[in-house]
C-alpha cells in the first residue's frame, strides 16, 4: 500500500481542499453583522506553507460555501486558487486543470462529503478527514487520524511531503570531503569527535587542556556548542537562582557566563590551527550561525532539539557548510522531513545524519544501535554516524562495527566537575581508548577476502592432515 501511495505522491503538483468539514470542524458562526464565519487550524495552515516550501506543490480550495473568513484565510496563506460557492465541484476542478495545463494524476484531494465522491475519481490522490462519511472513507486513498478542523490536512500534507522525498540527499560515492580535505564516509576511517561542549565552564584554560587531550587521544576533531542566551533559554527561567561555580546568579546570567564571545573563539580557532585538530560548533540559533560565519569551521552540527527548528536549519544551509544532524528525542517522520527540507534547499547539500539517544547518561537497552543500518537503508549515500552519551566505551566501538562513519562523544578533564553534561562524559584516558579501540577495530575488520596468512603456515603443517599441494613444499618465514 505504501509503495502505491508513494507512486501516486511522486506525481503530485497541486493539492485541493474542500473547506466546511476539513480546514474547519463544520460549525457555523456569525460575526456582528450576521458574517458566515469559520473556525481554522493554525496546524492546516503550517501545511499549507510546508507543502509549498518543502516540495513546491500549491494548495487550491474548492468549496460550496462562501463565508468572508474563508477568503481571508485563503489571502493569508497566499493560495490563489480559491473557488467559493462552487456547486459543480468537477467542472471547477476541469477548468483548474485546463488552465494550469495539469492531469488528474497531478492533483491531491482532501474532502469529507457526498459532493466529493464525483472529483475523487478524477484525481490521482485522496484522502479524507477521520469523521468523513463512510462512503467516503472507502473511496480514499488514505484517511488521516484527526478530523476536520483538527489539523487533517497538515497531516495529509505531511504524508505528502514524506511520500516525495523519497530521493534524499546523497553524497557521491557516500563521502564527504570537508575543506581541509578530510573524508568523511564509507570505507574512509570512522572520524572521531570529542565534544568539549560547555564542559570548558567559561574558561579558555580548561578550554585549552580539553583541546590538548584531545590532540594527544588522536581525536579528528573537537566540538563547542553556541547559544544565544536571550534566545535560547526561556524567559520564565530568566530569574531562576542557581548555585554556580561563581556564586549564586540567575539562570540567565549563568548562561552568558559560559558562553564564549568572539575573543574565546578567536584564540580556539588559532589554537585549534597550531596544534593541528578540526573544529566546529553546534549552533542553537540564527545569530549564532551568524557569529560563527566570521570563522572558518568545517561544518555545523545540527542538536536533536533543533532538528524541527526550520528557519535554523535554513540559516545553515545558506552559509553552504557541510551539516551534520542529530536524531535523538525524534520520530522518523520528523528525521525525514527534516532531511526533505534540506532536499529541496539542494538535493546535493553535503549531509551527516547521527543516530542517537538524548538521555544523559543513555541507559544501554535505550541505546538501539541498530538505528544506525536502519539510517544507512533509508538514506543511502548519506553518512550515518553516532552520537553517544551513555558511560562506558564499548558500546560507542560497536557503533563502528555497525558501520558508523563517525562518533561522537562528550569530553571532560574530570567526570566528577560542576556542570550539567560532565557526568556523561568520558575522560581523557578514556577517550584514548576509545580511539585506540576504534582504530584496532578498523584495522581488524580487514576486506573480506578468504586468505591464508604466513602466520598461518606454522600451525598448518603442525595440526594439518592433508595439505594442498600449494602449501606442502612453502618454506616457513620467521
Amino acid at each position: 500500500m505504501e509503495n502505491i501511495l508513494q507512486q501516486k505522491a511522486q506525481k503530485i503538483k497541486l493539492m485541493i481542499t474542500d473547506c466546511d468539514g476539513v480546514l474547519t470542524d463544520g460549525g457555523v458562526y456569525y460575526g456582528e453583522n450576521g458574517e458566515h464565519l469559520k473556525r481554522f487550524n493554525i496546524q492546516d495552515g503550517m501545511g499549507v506553507e510546508r507543502l509549498r516550501k518543502i516540495t513546491g506543490v500549491e494548495t487550491a480550495i474548492i468549496t460550496g460555501e462562501s463565508s468572508p473568513s474563508v477568503a481571508k484565510r485563503a489571502q493569508k496563506l497566499q493560495i490563489t486558487e480559491l473557488h467559493l460557492s462552487a456547486k459543480d465541484k468537477p467542472a471547477v476542478l476541469k477548468e483548474m486543470l485546463n488552465r494550469l495545463q495539469l492531469t488528474g494524476a497531478e492533483i491531491a484531494y482532501i474532502g469529507d462529503d457526498y459532493n466529493d465522491l464525483e472529483i475523487m475519481k478524477l484525481v490521482g490522490l485522496t484522502a479524507s478527514p477521520a469523521n468523513a462519511l463512510p462512503a467516503i472513507k472507502a473511496q480514499v486513498d488514505y484517511v488521516c487520524d484527526n478530523k476536520g478542523g483538527e489539523a487533517c490536512f497538515r497531516e495529509f500534507a505531511e504524508l505528502i511531503i514524506a511520500l516525495k522525498s523519497e530521493e534524499y540527499i546523497a553524497a557521491p560515492n557516500g563521502i564527504i570531503t570537508l575543506s581541509n580535505g578530510r573524508k568523511i564516509g564509507k570505507g574512509e576511517p570512522c572520524y572521531i569527535i570529542a565534544e568539549i561542549g560547555i564542559n570548558h565552564n567559561g574558561s579558555l584554560e580548561i578550554t585549552k587542556k580539553l583541546i590538548d587531550e584531545a590532540v594527544f587521544a588522536k581525536a579528528d576533531a573537537v566540538k563547542f556548542q553556541k547559544r544565544t542566551p536571550e534566545i535560547c533559554v526561556p524567559k520564565d527561567q530568566w530569574g531562576i537562582m542557581r548555585d554556580t561555580p561563581w556564586g549564586k546568579m540567575t539562570y540567565i546570567d549563568y548562561k552568558r557566563k559560559t558562553e564564549f564571545g568572539l575573543a574565546e573563539y578567536a584564540t580556539i580557532d588559532q589554537y585549534c590551527k597550531k596544534v593541528g585538530i578540526d573544529w566546529f560548533v553546534s549552533a542553537w540559533d540564527a545569530p549564532s550561525v551568524d557569529f560563527m560565519e566570521q570563522f572558518d569551521t568545517v561544518m555545523y552540527k545540527l542538536a536533536s532539539a533543533s532538528l524541527t527548528d526550520f528557519e535554523l536549519i535554513e540559516r545553515i544551509l545558506d552559509t553552504g557548510r557541510p551539516l551534520m544532524l542529530s536524531t535523538g528525542m525524534s520520530t522518523m517522520k520528523e528525521i525525514e522531513n527534516a532531511l526533505a527540507f534540506i532536499n529541496a534547499f539542494s538535493p546535493e547539500y553535503p549531509l551527516f545524519v547521527a543516530h542517537s539517544t538524548s538521555a544523559y547518561p543513555c541507559k544501554p537497552e535505550e541505546l538501539n544501535l541498530r538505528m544506525i543500518q536502519t539510517l544507512e537503508n533509508k538514506f543511502p549515500g548519506i553518512p550515518i554516524g553516532y552520537s553517544g552519551h551513555e558511560t562506558g566505551l564499548a558500546t560507542t566501538v560497536a557503533a563502528v562495527t555497525m558501520g558508523a562513519t563517525f562518533v561522537e562523544r562528550h569530553f571532560t578533564l574530570d567526570r566528577a566537575m560542576w556542570g550539567s553534561d560532565h557526568a556523561a562524559s568520558v575522560e581523557p584516558q578514556g577517550f584514548q581508548r576509545l580511539v585506540r579501540d576504534i582504530r584496532d577495530v578498523e584495522t581488524a575488520a580487514g576486506d573480506g577476502v578468504k586468505v591464508v596468512y604466513e602466520s598461518e603456515l606454522g600451525p598448518m603443517k603442525r595440526l594439518r592432515v592433508n595439505i594442498s599441494d600449494e602449501y606442502r613444499e612453502k618454506p616457513l618465514t620467521n
